[in-house]
C-alpha cells in the first residue's frame, strides 16, 4: 500500500483545490451576498481562487457584492491561503492535541521549502505568533487611516481585512467601486503600512526570522543575502523606473514598486498608464515575492541565479556569490523554471485572446501575468471577460500558487529508467 500514498505535492495540489471548491461554495450562499445580488457561480469560484492564491483579481466588487459573512469568508480564505493549506492543516491537528507525524512533518518541510524536517513544528507556531503580531500592527495603523473617513466600527473592520489582505499580499480590499487605495494616494500612513506589510510578507517568514535573529548569530544564510539583496534592488529600480516613465509623486512610485511584485493594491488608475509602465509592472509581477512567502512570481532567488549564472557563464566564470558556490541543481531548476512559465502565459495569453477578439493583445498579457504572479494589478478588463476566459485565469492562478515546479514533481514518475543514451553535439546560436 505504501506506493498508492499520495506525495506531498499532490496531497498540497488537492488541499488547494479543495479550499477554493469550498470557498466558492460559502460564497454561493444568501448569506454570503448582499441584498438583491444573484451571484453567478463562476464570479464565486473566480473570487474564491483569487482569495486562496492570494492574488487580488475580481470579477465583481467585493464591497458591493458580499455581505459581511461573504468578506469574513473572503479574508479567512486570504489567510488560509496566505499560510497554506499544510501549514492550516498541520496547525489544526496541533491545536486538537494529536502528534504530527512523519507525514505532516514532510508536508510543512514541502510548504515551507525545507531541506530537513528538524524543527518544522517549532517553525510553524513561530509562524502563526509572527503573523498575529505583524498583522496586529498592521490592522491598527490601518485603522488610524481608515477611521478619518469611516465609523469605528467599520473603520476596525476595514483595518483587520486590510492588514490580512496586504500581509498575505492579495491585494483584496472592502472600498467598494473597484478602487482599491486611488482614494488614499495621498496618504503616506496608509501607503506605508500597506507597502511595509507587503514587504513583510514577500520576504519570506524564513528571511524575518533570520532578521530577527541576527543580534544572536551575526550571520545572515546565502538564501536570506539573496532576498534581501534582491529586494532592495528591485524596489529602488522599480521606484526609479516608474517615476521616469510616468508623471506621479515618489510615495506613488515607491508604492506601486512594492506592490506590483505580488500585491497588487493600486492608489493610481493603472489602466492610465503608459506603456512603458506597464512594461515594468509586468517584469516585476513575473519575479514576485521570494520562497517561503505569502507571494508569487517565479520569485527573486530564481531572478537572481538566472541572471548570475547568465553572466558568470557567459564569461566563462564559475557561478557564485557571496563568497559561495551555486549549485547545478539550483541552476537547472531556475532555467527549467523559467521556461515553464514562459510556455504557461504564452499558451494562457493566446487562449484568453482567442476568446476576447476585441481586447488588445498587451491588456490580456498583463491580466495573464497578473494572475500567475498572483498579484492582483489589472487594466481594468477582468469583469468584462468571458466565462471561458475567466476560468482560464482561475486555474493561472492556482497555477502559479502552487508553483509550477511543485506541479511538473507532482506529475513526475518515482522510478526513473536507467537507460542512458550516446552523447552527441549539436549547434546552438
Amino acid at each position: 500500500m505504501e506506493k498508492h500514498k499520495l506525495s506531498p505535492y499532490t496531497i498540497l495540489m488537492i488541499g488547494f483545490a479543495c479550499l477554493i471548491l469550498a470557498g466558492a461554495g460559502l460564497l454561493m450562499l444568501p448569506i454570503a451576498q448582499q441584498p438583491g445580488i444573484d451571484l453567478a457561480p463562476v464570479d464565486a469560484l473566480f473570487t474564491s481562487a483569487s482569495a486562496v492564491c492570494v492574488t487580488g483579481l475580481v470579477t465583481v466588487d467585493t464591497a458591493m457584492t458580499y455581505s459581511l459573512f461573504g468578506r469574513i469568508v473572503i479574508m479567512l480564505l486570504i489567510q488560509f491561503g496566505g499560510l497554506g493549506v499544510a501549514t492550516v492543516g498541520v496547525f489544526a491537528i496541533v491545536m486538537m492535541g494529536k502528534r504530527v507525524g512523519l507525514r505532516g512533518r514532510v508536508l510543512l518541510r514541502e510548504a515551507f521549502n525545507l531541506y530537513t524536517i528538524q524543527g518544522v513544528v517549532g517553525l510553524l507556531w513561530w509562524i502563526i505568533g509572527i503573523t498575529a503580531i505583524i498583522e496586529g500592527i498592521g490592522a491598527f495603523l490601518s485603522f488610524l487611516a481608515f477611521r478619518r473617513d469611516y465609523p469605528i466600527g467599520t473603520a476596525a473592520g476595514l483595518g483587520i481585512f486590510h492588514a490580512v489582505s496586504s500581509f498575505n499580499n492579495a491585494g483584496f480590499d472592502c472600498l467598494g467601486n473597484f478602487q482599491s487605495l486611488t482614494a488614499y494616494e495621498n496618504n503616506p500612513l496608509l501607503l506605508m503600512t500597506t507597502a511595509g506589510l507587503i514587504v513583510l510578507g514577500g520576504l519570506g517568514f524564513i528571511v524575518i526570522r533570520e532578521i530577527l535573529h541576527y543580534h544572536k548569530k551575526r550571520h545572515f544564510s546565502l538564501h536570506s543575502k539573496i532576498v534581501l539583496f534582491m529586494t532592495s534592488i528591485l524596489i529602488v529600480a522599480g521606484t526609479l523606473l516608474l517615476k521616469l516613465t510616468y508623471k506621479m509623486s515618489w510615495l506613488s512610485a515607491f508604492f506601486h514598486s512594492v506592490t506590483a511584485r505580488t500585491a497588487g493594491f493600486n492608489s493610481i488608475d493603472i489602466g492610465r498608464l503608459p506603456d512603458a509602465a506597464l512594461m515594468i509592472l509586468m517584469i516585476l509581477m513575473v519575479i514576485g515575492a521570494s520562497p517561503g512567502s505569502t507571494g508569487g512570481g517565479i520569485k527573486t532567488t530564481t531572478a537572481f541565479t538566472i541572471l548570475t549564472s547568465t553572466f558568470k557563464m557567459t564569461s566563462q566564470k564559475r557561478c557564485a556569490a557571496f563568497k559561495r558556490q551555486i549549485s547545478w541543481d539550483i541552476i537547472n531548476k531556475a532555467y527549467i523554471l523559467l521556461v515553464l512559465v514562459v510556455i504557461l502565459l504564452l499558451i494562457n495569453t493566446f487562449l484568453v485572446c482567442l476568446f476576447e477578439p476585441a481586447i488588445p493583445m498587451s491588456d490580456v498579457l498583463f491580466e495573464v501575468i497578473s494572475a500567475f504572479a498572483t498579484v492582483g494589478l489589472t487594466v481594468g478588463i477582468t469583469p468584462t471577460l468571458s466565462t471561458a476566459s475567466k476560468l482560464i485565469l482561475v486555474l493561472t492562478m492556482y497555477f502559479g500558487r502552487l508553483g509550477l515546479l511543485t506541479l511538473a514533481y507532482a506529475w513526475t514518475p518515482k522510478q526513473l529508467s536507467n537507460l542512458e543514451y550516446v552523447e552527441e553535439k549539436y549547434i546552438v546560436g
